[in-house]
């Protein structure tokens, strides 16, 4: 099995060091490598505008429902370790596919307890379709007595 190694240029691993979880502020990082706090601050600027992505080789957010749907099934029956791998190797995070996970489990649940609210709602419009009816026979009625009839 060949293992593919992403190199990544200084930039990158500068901007990756000061944006979350490391956070490291610029002040530090310039100390550490040399790197002019100015350089530094305008390739975090550049990052944080969009300009170079920390999360480069990642798939954007633009996953289709069926994508999202397809790595819950590869990845239900995984242990933590094995899920972390995959997501490592895929680019993805963790925290992602059990989100989608529960957000499927979750939506079957909303869709059975929608049934039951619709065959309510269905009653209940029935309901205000007769009281309707009958407040227009009424005012008919009514009208109709109020109505002169001058010969």
């Amino acid at each position: 099995m060949t293992r593919i190694v992403k190199r990544y240029s200084q930039e990158e691993k500068m901007v990756k060091r000061m944006l979350l979880p490391e956070n490291c502020s610029v002040s530090k990082l310039s100390a550490e490598t040399g790197i002019s706090k100015l350089t530094l601050a305008t390739w975090k600027t550049r990052a944080l505008k969009g300009g170079v992505s920390r999360n480069q080789g990642r798939p954007k957010n633009g996953l289709s429902s069926q994508e999202k749907f397809m790595i819950v099934m590869e990845t239900y029956t995984l242990s933590e370790i094995e899920l972390s791998k995959y997501c490592r190797e895929k680019g993805l995070y963790v925290e992602d596919i059990k989100k989608w996970r529960s957000s499927f489990i979750g939506a079957n649940n909303a869709k059975q307890s929608k049934n039951i609210n619709v065959a309510e709602l269905k009653e209940e419009l029935t309901e205000e379709k007769n009281k309707s009816k009958e407040l227009k026979k009424i005012k008919i009625i009514s009208s109709e007595k109020k109505v002169k009839w001058d010969f």
